[in-house]
């Protein structure tokens, strides 16, 4: 389940533009628009509506298509509704009906009687399922919120941790001013897409791409650097979390060693970085996302800095064996 109620009129009412949207309107049973979506999956009744309900799957969206309003013309031609009364006997989400078709008369009568919603769209029942199947998806994603700074630095999701203080909004604006992008500050909200895929957005449209500068106030990143300076979502592919220089601490200076976090069961490289006058943090994360490119791209540059040692101590090794040897003089 979503983190909150999800029902057919946030279906409806939920904000979506360009091929995401679902073109919903809603033309029959509004007493029933509160009626709770609880599976992530759609449905279609042509067993159902042919009068086998073995295995219905009626808690999810039904889709009507043009197969669909065919079969329902030809039961009301010949007077036949008991399928229809017996499929509205289940505690059905929706009905939604594509290509802007609407079904009979006899057809809404039964939905009213029982409260049930039917929902109509201009678009094909092939694109509006895939459109409704992702849409769901992202609702019903395992989802968490975080106390941080998310920001995209050469195309890589950069999720900024920290305690409180430590400098992660001031770290996010210097990036900011060197042509990256702020996707949320201070509480970002992360989904699971697909069991492996942390997509970051804010927690708030309203508020999400404001951030506090302590001493400064609250600012608009839009305002100031323009929307090529914001992203509304981003997959987190890498966390740097900020902590004070402890002198006691033994910090990774090789950096063969791979540090993760997990969030919602999905690893993700993790890079711990200690803050200290001197120390200019956004350059260091704008090096670290050019040096997780490369990994991803199969060159790890701290590994093979190790093997060119190894193979540089081996061959002086091998030197001085071969010029030790008496018979060589």
């Amino acid at each position: 389940m979503p983190a909150k109620r999800f029902t057919v009129l946030d279906l409806i009412d939920i904000d979506l533009k360009e091929h995401n949207s679902l073109n919903l309107r809603c033309i029959g049973g509004r007493k029933g628009l509160n009626r709770v979506i609880a599976i992530p999956d759609i449905n279609r009744p042509g067993l159902a509506l042919s009068g086998f309900y073995d295995a219905f799957a009626h808690e999810r969206i039904q889709i009507f298509g043009r197969g669909e309003v065919a079969y329902l013309k030809k039961l009301a031609d010949e007077g036949k509704t008991e399928t229809i009364v017996q499929m509205f006997s289940y505690p059905i989400p929706c009905c939604i009906f594509t290509y802007n078709q609407t079904p009979d008369r006899n057809f809404f009568e039964i939905a009213e009687a029982a409260q049930c919603p039917i929902l109509q769209t201009d678009l094909p029942s092939s694109e509006f399922s895939s459109r409704l199947l992702r849409i769901l998806s992202n609702i019903f994603a395992p989802q968490k919120s975080v106390h941080g700074v998310l920001v995209e630095v050469f195309g890589l999701g950069i999720l900024i941790l920290g305690d409180s203080g430590v400098g992660k909004s001031e770290a996010a604006l210097e990036l900011i001013e060197r042509g990256h992008r702020l996707v949320a500050d201070d509480v970002v909200e992360i989904r699971c897409m697909n069991g492996n895929i942390l997509m970051g957005s804010g927690a708030n449209k309203i508020i999400g791409h404001h951030m506090e500068i302590r001493g400064l106030g609250i600012i608009n990143i839009t305002h100031l650097f323009g929307v090529g300076a914001i992203r509304d979502k981003k997959q987190i592919q890498l966390v740097v979390v900020l902590e004070e220089w402890n002198s006691e601490k033994m910090y990774d200076r090789l950096g063969t060693q791979e540090q993760t976090m997990e969030i919602l069961g999905v690893q993700v490289p993790k890079l711990e970085i200690p803050v200290k006058p001197g120390r200019n943090i956004p350059i260091i994360i704008e090096t670290a996302a050019m040096n997780e490119r490369l990994k991803k791209m199969g060159y790890f540059s701290a590994k093979e800095f190790n093997q060119n040692i190894l193979k540089w101590i081996e061959s002086d090794s091998a030197r001085s064996v071969y010029f030790g040897q008496e018979d060589f003089i």
